[in-house]
């Protein structure tokens, strides 16, 4: 371990992503401080779907999402919504979800999603051993279900590119699957028995125990603040300023704030085609039934975990901005889909609950060092994939900071990626 830095590196977002990041980097020996505009956990991480989803980082612009989507779009109750008044701000990046749907394209970005999701269980493991904190992961995995042979039928690019990356999985009748979750319609027709798709006990509660584990260390601060600038001096960033009139002197500074990040990013006149993907769910405290697996139902794009004490059930991307205010109709269609599958699911007390994914046109996430700013860092656009990418993404950022060889090759996460699309 080397020795505590004289100036802390910044660590801008306590999400998923900010805390794990600024654990490793106290496990290093750096001195972080760790900067939130509210508290730690309570952006999406609060009420993402618990999943380390380690067989979900399919590119969104492959051709089965293509075919599917002119009847998502079209049902009011589909599970993708682009608001109207949002379309003209979206088509930059729409432009660049095209071009990522290109064939050769599309298999470079699996295969880079891929590069993480192999590694994604056993790094979340291995960081939760280290906090202390490995009750905070499920032993079983996910069904991923089919009303039909038709969809699944569907899905088979998905399956194929499983076998192809060497990820377990475990194709299932559909009477096989109620025999593992008793809970489960018996009309189902088939489903995939995902092992390695744990869940975790709750993932606020997880954000919050890394946020005080990395405090605990004696290396990390914690600040409430609104990052509103920077100061530069001989090319590179030496400062932060909060809206608070405050000035942090830094080391080196790593921009992590989820769907925020993009402000923070043209603050530093480089921007980056992040997007808000908004998420909603329901948490069901009452559910009236037990669930040993968390459930994936692709031809409704929805999930069901159980997770912070009760059930939850999550999904849909609406594209509507960071602004507009929730349209809670989105999680009753949600948990209307999970009760087909669970028919005994009671809902009498239930929250419901919308955040902001951050998203990139390409899925990947932006793993890199800034290309205009030294001791700049990004880790963000995780999309549905924070909570599952975490202790890999800490590790690598981590890596870069430190100049050592990284954990994976960076180069497919770069922010060069976006340059000749501007």
């Amino acid at each position: 371990m080397s020795a505590v830095k004289t100036l802390p590196v910044a660590v801008i977002g306590a999400g998923i992503i900010g805390t794990a990041i600024a654990c490793e980097l106290t496990r290093r020996g750096h001195a972080v401080v760790l900067v939130e505009r509210e508290e730690p956990g309570k952006g999406a991480s609060f009420g993402n779907m618990a999943s380390i989803a380690v067989t979900e980082f399919l590119p969104g612009s492959r051709p089965a999402i293509w075919a599917q989507m002119p009847g998502w779009l079209l049902d009011p109750e589909g599970p993708v919504r682009l608001d109207p008044a949002y379309l003209p701000r979206m088509i930059p990046w729409a432009w660049r979800f095209l071009l990522a749907s290109l064939p050769g394209r599309v298999r470079a970005l699996a295969d880079a999603g891929a590069v993480l999701a192999r590694r994604a269980l056993g790094d979340m493991q291995q960081m939760l051993a280290r906090a202390g904190l490995d009750d905070h992961l499920s032993s079983t995995g996910c069904l991923c279900l089919y009303a039909s042979d038709d969809e699944y039928r569907r899905d088979a690019d998905h399956i194929a590119l499983l076998q192809d990356q060497g990820l377990p999985f475990q194709p299932l009748r559909g009477p096989e699957a109620v025999e593992l979750e008793p809970a489960l319609s018996p009309t189902l027709a088939r489903a995939v028995l995902l092992p390695d798709n744990r869940s975790v006990r709750d993932p606020y509660r997880l954000v919050v125990a890394l946020a005080e584990q990395a405090q605990a260390s004696g290396r990390c601060t914690m600040i409430t603040g609104r990052v509103v600038g920077f100061d530069h001096q001989e090319g590179g960033v030496n400062a932060i300023r909060l809206a608070d009139g405050r000035s942090l002197a830094v080391s080196a500074t790593v921009l992590c704030a989820g769907a925020h990040t993009g402000e923070l990013a043209r603050l530093l006149s480089e921007p980056i085609p992040l997007e808000t993907e908004r998420g909603y769910h329901t948490q069901i405290m009452a559910p009236d039934i037990a669930l040993h697996h968390s459930l994936i139902w692709p031809a409704h794009a929805f999930m069901v975990t159980p997770t912070a004490g009760g059930i939850r059930v999550g999904g849909t991307v609406e594209m509507a901005g960071l602004d507009k205010p929730p349209d809670y109709r989105r999680a009753k269609v949600l948990v209307r889909h999970a009760q087909r599958a669970l028919p005994r699911l009671a809902c009498a007390e239930a929250s419901e609950w919308m955040g902001h994914r951050p998203a990139f046109p390409d899925t990947i996430p932006l793993l890199s060092r800034s290309a205009k700013h030294q001791g700049v860092f990004y880790a963000t656009g995780h999309g549905h994939l924070g909570l599952t990418c975490s202790a890999t993404s800490a590790l690598l950022m981590a890596d870069l900071i430190d100049g050592r060889p990284p954990v994976v090759d960076p180069a497919p996460y770069s922010i060069t990626r976006f340059r000749s699309l501007f």
